[in-house]
């Protein structure tokens, strides 16, 4: 596996990213024809098709926005408590989550410094992630 960097350190997951998105759109392109196509008596059954498709559309951006804010809170707490343990005392109340997920990446030498600039100066994520020179590898978030 290649050495963990800003340009590559984001995953998409081609089952959930792309199959599953692809087929909850062509589920309800087709459900919304066979609307259009219906007669009064399945007019019924076709809506309940395309009621399904919006459901599964709204499933699959909720399931993955919630995993992602349950993830983010940990990195939060995690980022929070290594600061702790490498400078002790307290970070920045100014961080905000994004901020904490760009940080993630900094490695112990360059994490302490690189908070407080981040918050002085408010960098954004992709800030914080490019101004690392030592990349600390995070194979867990998807």
């Amino acid at each position: 596996m290649k050495q963990q960097n800003f340009k590559n350190h984001s995953k998409w997951v081609i089952g959930y990213h792309g199959v599953t998105l692809i087929a909850i759109f062509a589920f309800l392109v087709g459900s919304i024809r066979n609307f259009l196509k219906s007669s009064e008596d399945n007019l019924y059954s076709a809506s309940l098709l395309v009621l399904l498709g919006f459901i599964l559309l709204f499933m699959f951006y909720f399931i993955r926005s919630f995993a992602l804010r349950a993830q983010d809170r940990a990195i939060r707490a995690e980022e929070k408590l290594r600061y702790f343990i490498l400078t002790g005392k307290s970070i920045s109340k100014k961080l905000t989550t994004r901020q904490f997920i760009g940080l993630r990446f900094a490695s112990d030498e360059e994490f302490p410094t690189l908070a407080e600039k981040a918050a002085i100066e408010n960098l954004s994520e992709n800030d914080i992630k490019m101004a690392i020179t030592n990349w600390k590898v995070d194979d867990y978030r998807l």
